[in-house]
């Protein structure tokens, strides 16, 4: 007996089969391109890449013969929606969130009372959320439109291609800038404001809420067994907070990857001015009666992949090679000690609060006697002071951190995770599990498939702590100093490149 876990994001799928004592019994992944039909177009190819979804499920199930999956659980990126019929076929491509499509939509929206919008929706409108591109089909590709049944974000896009029915789960709901966030219901006031019929969207249900059954034929074609149950996952960021077992006020998912986010956890709303003041979302969590908000980095990681591929790539090459990860040694060329160099470390379009589209970053401090170790470090460290001046920013609004629990290709560095601790003066506490959001979607699965009375008690179960990694006072004093001088940088680079 099995749970699978499903992790459908922007440029990949992953599959986890998991037992019921924790155990990873089997895995895969494939991936998909962003396809750009014109300059500021993104969408994928939504059949092509529920091709790649049905290849890894058969993948998978082959290898997990001798213990069945009893229940499936599927959780994804967030605003991506795809035109189905009512006969269970794909329509169409869906457009991702950086697509800028809808902006006549979000202004709309933008126009009304940000305090009242604010308060039903959870968030300000931006042109992230899927609901304005649903609105620009509704205009510009009519004949799609009215055809389609139902427009369905990932998760639930899978779930009623396997047989289920069409319902979504609170917190991707949050992402189309239409649900009614404290009602729990799709917003009329808002649907009727904008234009969008609600029987174009998916019915609504709490994560873990059984919505269907594997049906015969998908059974057959993917080696599933007919009937297992079909449970309804939740946004990757909030199933990846359940797979690294964040579940209370105080924690927060820290996920590390080419996209970095802090993902809080708390059971009692901030007052609105708070929220609107450090432009701060809010949406539900995968766990009832908790809710979470994101403070996100778009450079993140990729500023590794940036220094490997513009400073590095003689020793990439020959790292990749030798048949080593060219990123273990390069961050052991790092000195022990904080550095001296200061980094910006917005080379994409930044998050909250600016939300700034024409970002640059940053590199200040530099000497003949620089290191490339240091710069490294350096890397790292403005990174991770982005996200210690959210803990300011979220400090602010009423939300608290004091533990933080990491995930993501960039919680396998020891190195790295040490200069968090010291730099945000928390312990992050690494899972043996960093593959959080499948393994979120699969302690749903067992919970909505009565393997496990709770997601408490299936997380104690389930999700294990390889290692904690506490602050050192001694670097954490020195990291207070530098990080005084960080908040200075921002508007230092705005004087050198006004936005226009």
């Amino acid at each position: 007996m099995s749970l699978l876990g499903i992790d459908v994001g922007t440029t990949a799928c992953k599959i986890m089969a998991l037992s019921t004592t924790g155990a990873i019994l089997a895995t895969a992944q494939r991936e998909y391109d962003v396809i750009r039909p014109r300059p500021g177009w993104a969408e994928l190819d939504s059949q092509e890449v529920w091709g790649k979804i049905q290849d890894a499920i058969r993948e998978v199930t082959a290898r997990v013969k001798g213990d069945p999956v009893q229940a499936l659980c599927i959780s994804s990126m967030g605003e991506a929606m795809t035109p189905v019929s009512a006969d269970r076929r794909i329509l169409g491509r869906c457009l991702l969130g950086f697509d800028t499509r809808g902006a006549e939509a979000i202004e709309k929206l933008a126009a009304l009372d940000p305090v009242v919008y604010y308060e039903r929706s959870g968030n300000l409108a931006s042109g992230v959320f899927g609901g304005p591109k649903l609105i620009w089909l509704r205009d510009h590709q009519p004949a799609l439109f009215e055809e389609a049944y139902k427009f369905l974000n990932w998760a639930e896009l899978v779930a009623y291609l396997l047989g289920a029915d069409p319902v979504t789960d609170y917190s991707l709901a949050n992402r189309s800038l239409f649900l009614d966030l404290r009602a729990e219901r799709w917003s009329a006031e808002t649907l009727d404001y904008i234009g969008m019929p609600q029987d174009k969207l998916p019915g609504l249900a709490q994560a873990g809420t059984v919505i269907g059954a594997v049906s015969r034929q998908a059974a057959a074609e993917l080696g599933l067994p007919p009937g297992a149950a079909i449970v309804i996952g939740s946004h990757d960021q909030c199933s990846g907070a359940v797979g690294a077992g964040v579940t209370r006020s105080g924690m927060a998912l820290y996920g590390l990857g080419t996209f970095i986010c802090i993902t809080p956890i708390y059971e009692t709303i901030p007052p609105t001015e708070r929220m609107i003041r450090t432009r701060l979302n809010v949406e539900h969590h995968a766990l009832p009666g908790r809710y979470v908000s994101f403070y996100y980095n778009l450079t993140g990681g990729a500023l590794l992949k940036w220094f490997r591929d513009t400073l590095a790539p003689l020793e990439h090459a020959a790292a990749r090679q030798a048949g080593e990860d060219v990123y273990d040694r390069l961050l052991a060329e790092m000195p022990a000690g904080p550095t001296d160099l200061m980094v910006l470390p917005h080379f994409a379009p930044t998050g909250p609060p600016y939300y700034d589209e024409e970002a640059r970053g940053l590199i200040a401090g530099l000497r003949l006697e620089t290191t490339r170790g240091e710069l490294i470090k350096g890397l790292l460290e403005g990174v991770t002071y982005h996200f210690r001046a959210g803990l300011n920013l979220m400090a602010g609004a009423g939300i608290g951190i004091d533990e933080f629990r990491v995930t993501g290709g960039g919680a396998r560095s020891d190195a790295w995770l040490q200069i968090k601790a010291d730099i945000l003066g928390r312990p992050l506490a690494r899972p043996i599990i960093t593959e959080a959001v499948a393994l979120g979607a699969a302690i749903l699965a067992g919970v909505g498939g009565g393997l496990f009375a709770s997601a408490e008690e299936a997380i104690a179960a389930l999700v294990q702590i390889d290692r904690v990694f506490e602050p050192d006072a001694r670097r954490s004093a020195l990291y207070d100093e530098r990080f005084a001088r960080y908040d200075r940088l921002y508007p230092f680079i705005l004087d050198l490149y006004p936005q226009s």
